[in-house]
């Protein structure tokens, strides 16, 4: 037999066994989400709730009580930077409820690439590939109507979130999902500047300086009149419910003046100058990008300013 038969019946074999496993990871997780709805009227907490389903961490279960809480079964959502669909925050949506959504990542082929791990006759998903910029940001989302009236909105780019959030309508979702990068710490109110392509491995070395800072994206949702709920425990997604709906939520809201506990982010993904893992932590990440320049938003100026020379 043929290197590229056998090369064939081995891609036909790992994909059967990894829509099998995916199948049994739906169902627990379906079963693990039937359970918890009893105690969603106590939760408290987001750590009492954070589970992983298709997430990349444990956005899944928050995810889960938050729709419960605001009494949505199906919802309309919009995510922007998926991968391939594999691990993202919609696609168990998508599978349980058969929804309306949309995708958007600039990854190569994406409608063939989802279509390994969704059923696509199973809803309606709109799946767009391009590169998200603060230009082209609300045209997108204008000509395929998901400007307004969403349930559910995710955006994690590992770049210029902050910018392309700054052009997102006001209140275009009931529950917005952001990512944040843990490593600028509680205090910092800095994003990466707004650069065309922006690419996290060739902006500094150890891939730590991207994103914005916690603190700067719950100021930026506060005045896009939105209230900050919490956060996974993995420290990366940040979730915030639109201020007409926040009465429904119970849990107790955070202390904006005491984001400590929500940039204690564990991850360990740095390299060095040689590109190597290093698995940098704690302080010493941010000590390996204080040469980085970024822009401190509580300035108003949006000059380019070395984290290091940013007194907080």
């Amino acid at each position: 037999m043929s290197n590229i038969m056998i090369n064939f019946f081995k891609n036909i074999f790992s994909s059967l066994v990894s829509r099998e496993n995916d199948r049994t990871i739906f169902s627990v997780g379906s079963a693990h989400f039937l359970v918890m709805k009893r105690s969603y009227p106590d939760i408290k907490n987001f750590v009492e709730v954070d589970y992983k389903v298709f997430s990349q961490n444990g956005e899944d279960g928050i995810i889960d009580y938050l729709l419960y809480s605001l009494n949505i079964d199906v919802p309309k959502f919009l995510e922007i930077g998926v991968g391939n669909y594999k691990e993202s925050n919609t696609r168990y949506l998508f599978e349980k409820n058969s929804c309306k959504g949309m995708i958007v990542d600039n990854n190569k082929n994406l409608k063939k690439k989802v279509s390994k791990y969704v059923k696509l006759w199973k809803g309606d998903l709109t799946i767009v590939e391009n590169t998200i910029t603060t230009e082209n940001i609300l045209e997108i989302l204008s000509s395929n109507n998901f400007d307004k009236n969403l349930d559910l909105f995710s955006l994690d780019i590992d770049g210029i979130d902050y910018w392309v959030m700054k052009q997102i309508p006001q209140n275009i979702s009931k529950i917005v999902i952001v990512e944040y990068n843990a490593v600028f710490g509680p205090n910092l109110e800095v994003t990466v500047p707004n650069i065309k392509n922006f690419d996290r491995k060739k902006y500094h070395y150890s891939y730590l300086c991207y994103g914005t800072s916690l603190k700067a994206l719950i100021k930026l949702m506060s005045e896009k009149k939105y209230v900050f709920v919490g956060t996974n425990i993995a420290c990366n997604n940040a979730f915030f419910v639109t201020e007409s709906e926040i009465n429904k939520i119970k849990i107790l809201l955070p202390k904006i003046n005491d984001l400590e506990k929500f940039t204690r982010s564990n991850f360990t993904e740095s390299r060095s100058i040689n590109g190597e893992l290093n698995y940098l932590s704690g302080y010493d990440r941010l000590k390996e990008i204080e040469n980085c320049e970024v822009i401190d938003v509580s300035s108003q100026n949006n000059t380019l300013i070395k984290l290091k020379n940013i007194n907080k």
